[in-house]
């Protein structure tokens, strides 16, 4: 797939550089500018940018963009894209080419280029790292953050290289937390001889995720989540959303159903989603698009890492991300040291945050244990998961037997749609929504009764093309009275009243 578009350039931009920035392509993308190669990007879910300076001349210029995406390739991630012409039961419409915006930046010569933060709630405190592209600068970096509108620290450290460290003693303790999603406003000014380079705002919140026994804390306490699968697919522009209000009514109709979060799945939202989630309170797992792949093959570990490591750096600020899952129901020939790798790199690259090297199938080297069992029959269900402080029996879906389990991350997916002649769910369509919620509540409830269980993740807030086992249709229309899922969803689990 080829793009082409004009851009005009004003003669100031080129005082510094010009960069060309790109949300995501996929998969494999290479860029022109006036006619000259400027750069090249594999992975179709992260942003790459390029430095089109010396490409550029003042006035108008050319940009082309050429995207190759093979889909069928067994080294490339796909996610949920289906790999036949059409879709068929749970992989969708493929997806080619730009799906992220596109956009210019002219910085100075010497910019921010990125920011990390890591919270200490506990010691009233922010560590920031600061690193800066372009030309060497022996300045400084100024910081001030403010809550609401007052300044609550501020500091200057001399730049080190291309990089600055601090740490930020801040004045107010505010906690981000899904009930109390509190924020701090951030600016930071890079300094040469006193007058500012470059300058950026952001923000960050306070809050600290750990490790329990067989559970996660949240801001010191162990939680509970109550998760929903959600899987990123609009009707109009499968994996583009309509709106930026569209990504906001994803996260309000799970919190009006009583879910705390969300399992994003098989798919690396884009980072406006995760800007709302933060701003909203809503908790979320990130997860790699691995389908598609051969996960035998130790030919995958290249590219899939590669991108890998991308998604973490870009989404590591964001308060609401509480967890990563690089990997998604892996086969027994999987490969080990693909995952022991991701797992390890995974957790080198952030260690404040627990990670489940593949959810659900076959663990080989994981913080948590989760499992995936779409049994309809709620008695059943009760029988293998009524009680999980011994070994777990395989289910008809998830293939092993678990030591421990504390995390049933995928569950449910009841078919229901009644206005859908056709369509795909898990088991037999309820006769009617007496018999779906009698299911959903059997289901449910028996998570929720099950001491040892901390979170649960229902399959799936929304229908998606065939697939019609959602609690929203795929235009986002209620299926039920949201106010009666909300109402089984949160009781008190046995897990909160321990």
């Amino acid at each position: 797939m080829v793009y082409r578009c004009e851009i005009d350039v004003p003669e100031e931009w080129l005082d510094g550089h010009l960069l060309l920035h790109f949300g995501a392509v996929d998969y494999e993308a290479e860029v022109w500018v006036n006619n000259e190669s400027v750069g090249t990007h594999r992975g179709g879910y992260t942003p790459f940018s390029l430095d089109i300076s010396d490409a550029v001349t003042p006035g108008s210029n050319v940009v082309t963009v050429c995207a190759e995406d093979d889909t069928r390739s067994s080294v490339q991630p796909s996610g949920k894209q289906s790999q036949q012409y059409d879709s068929h039961g749970p992989l969708y419409t493929r997806v080619t080419g730009i799906w992220q915006t596109v956009w210019l930046e002219p910085v100075p010569e010497t910019y921010v280029q990125n920011l990390q933060f890591e919270p200490d709630p506990e010691n009233d405190a922010v560590h920031a790292e600061v690193k800066l592209a372009g030309a060497l600068l022996d300045g400084e970096v100024r910081a001030e953050v403010t809550y609401g509108d007052r300044s609550v620290g501020v500091t200057t450290v001399q730049t080190d290289g291309r990089f600055a460290v601090f740490t930020l003693e801040l004045a107010e303790t505010h906690w981000w937390s899904p009930k109390e999603p509190n924020l701090y406003d951030i600016e930071l000014a890079v300094l040469n001889d006193g007058a500012t380079v470059d300058a950026v705002q952001s923000y960050f919140g306070l809050r600290s995720v750990r490790l329990g026994e067989h559970c996660v804390y949240l801001n010191g306490e162990p939680r509970f989540q109550r998760l929903v699968l959600d899987q990123g697919y609009y009707p109009d522009g499968l994996y583009t959303a309509p709106t930026d209000e569209a990504l906001i009514e994803d996260i309000e109709i799970s919190k009006e159903m009583g879910f705390d979060g969300a399992r994003l799945h098989e798919k690396v939202f884009e980072p406006r989603y995760l800007y709302h989630a933060d701003h909203l309170g809503y908790l979320v797992w990130n997860e790699g698009p691995n389908w598609g792949l051969t996960h035998s093959n130790p030919a995958v570990l290249g590219p899939f890492l590669q991108e890998w490591l991308e998604v973490v750096e870009r989404d590591y600020n964001h308060p609401s991300l509480v967890g990563w899952t690089p990997l998604n129901e892996t086969a027994p020939d999987t490969h080990e040291d693909f995952v022991r790798t991701l797992y390890r790199t995974t957790k080198a690259l952030d260690p404040t945050r627990p990670v489940i090297d593949t959810s659900g199938w076959y663990h080989v080297e994981t913080d948590l244990v989760d499992a995936h069992d779409y049994e309809q029959n709620p008695e059943a269900f009760r029988e293998t998961y009524g009680e999980t402080d011994g070994p777990v029996e395989p289910s008809a879906h998830d293939k092993t037997t678990w030591e421990t389990l504390s995390y049933v991350s995928e569950y449910g997916g009841i078919w229901w749609n009644p206005d859908v002649e056709d369509g795909w769910g898990y088991g037999d369509r309820p006769a009617d929504e007496a018999e779906f919620f009698e299911r959903y509540r059997g289901l449910t409830n028996t998570l929720l009764d099950n001491e040892d269980m901390w979170a649960l993740c229902y399959t799936q807030l929304y229908d998606i093309e065939q697939e019609t086992n959602g609690l929203y249709t795929y235009d986002r229309e209620p299926k039920f009275d949201p106010e009666r899922i909300r109402e089984i969803n949160e009781q008190p689990a046995a897990f909160e009243r321990q």
